[in-house]
């Protein structure tokens, strides 16, 4: 296989890993919007799911982080530098390590409230651990950023205008996609699946743009 194939099977697998976290994301949180205490998701949708909808929810979550560090490091050799690939290759490692693990606790959060019906005590957990979800998107977020910078630079085979398919646009793009949907379940499922919504996106234009440079 060359390493052009293995780049697009890499992508494919990338593909494959949003589609497990986005329907994980989805599972967990899509249902009547209505809420009555200060956290948006923890809402009457939540208290009603049955618990194998959060049990799918996180064993979508297993293959889905496999199949995205697959694509993830693959990406590094787009990067032209050996020095560059190495740096993106070390916060790629450092920003896959909480992403199973800010899943997991926001699924117990909810889990909780549609187990117990007591809406204290899953908003007590959620802001006794709160600080970790800031603390897991502070180490996701670098290998983003670094890609972007790579890529504005011209420090990737691709166009610098390319920069601007970063999964980080995307995101700020469908967030605003987001304010004008009506409150609903959808809305819901299509907020808590941002992340994923925006990698499909992302990995989906470098699929493109090796079946262009194909051509």
């Amino acid at each position: 296989m060359t390493k052009r194939n293995k780049r697009i099977a890499a992508l494919v697998c990338g593909l494959l890993g949003c589609l497990c976290f986005g329907a994980g994301d989805w599972l967990m949180l899509y249902g009547d919007p209505a809420y009555t205490g200060k956290v948006y998701w923890l809402t009457e949708g939540v208290r009603h799911i049955p618990q194998w909808r959060f049990d799918i929810s996180m064993a979508l979550a297993l293959p889905g982080i496999v199949l995205y560090g697959i694509a993830l490091f693959a990406v590094q050799d787009y990067i032209k530098s050996e020095r560059e690939r190495t740096i993106y290759h070390y916060l790629n490692a450092f920003g896959l390590t909480p992403w199973l693990a800010l899943h997991l606790f926001v699924v117990m959060v909810l889990c909780l409230w549609s187990f117990s019906g007591d809406l204290a005590l899953a908003t007590e957990l959620r802001d006794r651990l709160n600080w970790f979800v800031f603390a897991s998107e502070a180490m996701m977020l670098p290998v983003f950023l670094y890609w972007f910078y790579l890529q504005i630079s011209g420090r990737t085979v691709f166009p610098k205008w390319f920069a601007w398919t970063s999964v980080l646009v995307f995101y700020a793009l469908l967030s605003g996609v987001k304010t004008l949907l009506p409150v609903s379940a959808f809305r819901l499922g299509f907020t808590n699946g941002l992340m994923s919504e925006s990698m499909i996106l992302w990995f989906g234009c470098m699929l493109l743009w090796e079946r262009r440079t194909e051509a």
